[in-house]
């Protein structure tokens, strides 16, 4: 997962609180990433549309593997993806933070402790009846 901070002093402190913390009975491994992320290098400025080599890629791939497709949305998908997804650019900004494919053993708790040490944490919610599903509520952005 990605987690993206508007400061790097808030960026280091996360890194270093949290880096071996026991999530789901497995240390959590945390490293900054390799590259800005696109809402970071718009800000600085320096941001470059990626779509041609993501699109360069998968026809390199699909020729390869001699399937011949290419990338994009299937015919009578409208603006959503193969999958039925709404493209990243599309998404506002929003303040509750999805989480799925959680294991089996989660818990508020532990989720609690998870994101209670970044800042504008309001609440964790859980979906019952699904414990691969919960919500967690931040005050902002």
């Amino acid at each position: 997962a990605f987690v993206i901070f508007k400061e790097m002093s808030s960026a280091t402190n996360a890194l270093r609180s949290m880096q071996g913390f026991p999530f789901c009975d497995k240390p959590m491994r945390i490293q900054y990433a390799k590259t800005d992320s696109d809402i970071i290098a718009k800000m600085k400025g320096t941001f470059v549309k990626r779509e041609q080599e993501r699109k360069w890629k998968w026809k390199r791939w699909c020729k390869a593997k001699g399937t011949g497709d290419t990338p994009g949305p299937k015919k009578g998908t409208g603006t959503q993806g193969a999958q039925g997804t709404v493209p990243l650019s599309e998404n506002p900004p929003n303040h509750i933070l999805f989480l799925t494919n959680l294991p089996e053993e989660t818990n508020e708790l532990m989720l609690s402790m998870l994101f209670n040490q970044f800042p504008g944490f309001k609440e964790v919610r859980l979906v019952p009846g699904r414990h691969d599903i919960a919500f967690v509520e931040f005050d902002t952005e």
